[in-house]
């Protein structure tokens, strides 16, 4: 499990079960000594070899799936930062303007940012979907700043 877990939080991509496929890139370097860690912490071999394509379009659906990977991501970030936006607009429509509330949702917001920062460093082949997360994100972040504004002036006006 812990194998499993170290891939998923990597980003690589899982082509079958036990094969999977890093960009050559520092970043995935660093991820891929990371999983190599993990398999030898449970006594497994972990061999790593660089590939090139036979055929021609080997390279261009291996980029695709990688893509398709990235843009599910997005998509989920995106799907995350619209749900972010509609529990602030629940906290105006209750009127709830606590502290407490504000930390929690200010929170969410550093936990969306670090992921969009994470799936941007994974997506070394330019993925669509980037854009549409990162307006989620300005969405996220403008609904936030519209509830601590809300909040101060309750707290402190």
């Amino acid at each position: 499990m812990a194998v499993w877990r170290e891939v998923r939080r990597s980003g690589a991509l899982q082509l079958q079960k036990s094969v999977v496929a890093f960009p050559d890139t520092d970043e995935f370097r660093t991820a891929m000594a990371r999983v190599r860690a993990a398999v030898a912490a449970v006594d497994g071999t972990a061999l790593a070899m660089r590939a090139e394509p036979l055929e021609g379009d080997d390279e261009e659906r291996l980029t695709a799936a990688w893509n398709d990977a990235r843009a599910a991501e997005y998509t989920e970030l995106a799907s995350e930062c619209d749900k972010l936006v509609a529990e602030i607009d629940k906290e105006f429509a209750k009127e709830k303007f606590t502290l407490a509330e504000l930390d929690e949702e200010e929170a969410e917001l550093d936990k969306l940012k670090s992921w969009h920062d994470r799936i941007r460093a994974r997506d070394v082949h330019g993925s669509d979907g980037e854009d549409e997360a990162e307006a989620a994100l300005d969405r996220a972040s403008e609904a936030v700043a519209r509830y601590t504004t809300a909040v101060f002036d309750r707290t402190h006006g």
